[in-house]
């Protein structure tokens, strides 16, 4: 046990969610994507709010990976698979796309953002995926600097406005070998 009162991110172990995690996932994302609602503008966050319960309730064939610090969920993400027949145009990319990436706001700064994107592009690379994508949007300025600082890059012809929402940006990262 450690003996020091913030365990390393060394410790932070990710991990497939298990099936009685999931009201603590949704607890953990809305408190990861609560401070929008004061950042974005009045009419975006509807919708994203919106988005995320709908995402979280999904019983896609999503991988839920949950990253672990002391015993603790201080992080989670899905990754989806690619939209079946190429792009809709309204959310879904032609790879696998990581989704409601969220962090504790306690554990935030710690690199577990980082670990979660990670563990997903590695796993999008053993399936065989040429590239992951994710959406974002200009309110959430800490991950968009994570996601460029991963190496994913603009993809505009993904990009969608939702009505009264911020433009929805799409990012993707080819993956090589």
């Amino acid at each position: 046990m450690t003996t020091h009162a913030h365990p390393t991110l060394a410790e932070l172990r990710i991990r497939d969610a298990k099936p009685d995690e999931r009201e603590a996932i949704r607890a953990l994302t809305l408190a990861a994507y609560a401070q929008y609602a004061t950042i974005m503008a009045p009419t975006a966050w509807p919708g994203l709010q919106e988005a995320i319960l709908g995402g979280l309730a999904a019983e896609a064939d999503a991988d839920k990976l949950v990253a672990e610090l002391g015993g603790e969920l201080v992080g989670s993400v899905f990754l989806f698979p690619p939209a079946e027949g190429g792009a809709d145009g309204g959310g879904r990319m032609v790879w696998p796309e990581l989704r409601l990436l969220a962090v504790a706001p306690e554990a935030r700064g710690r690199g577990i953002g980082a670990a979660l994107v990670r563990a997903c592009v590695e796993r999008a690379r053993r399936s065989g995926a040429e590239a992951i994508g994710l959406y974002s949007s200009a309110s959430m300025r800490a991950a968009l600097h994570l996601y460029e600082r991963l190496g994913f890059t603009r993809t505009p012809e993904y990009d969608f406005q939702p009505p009264g929402g911020e433009l929805v940006m799409a990012f993707y990262m080819p993956l090589e070998g």
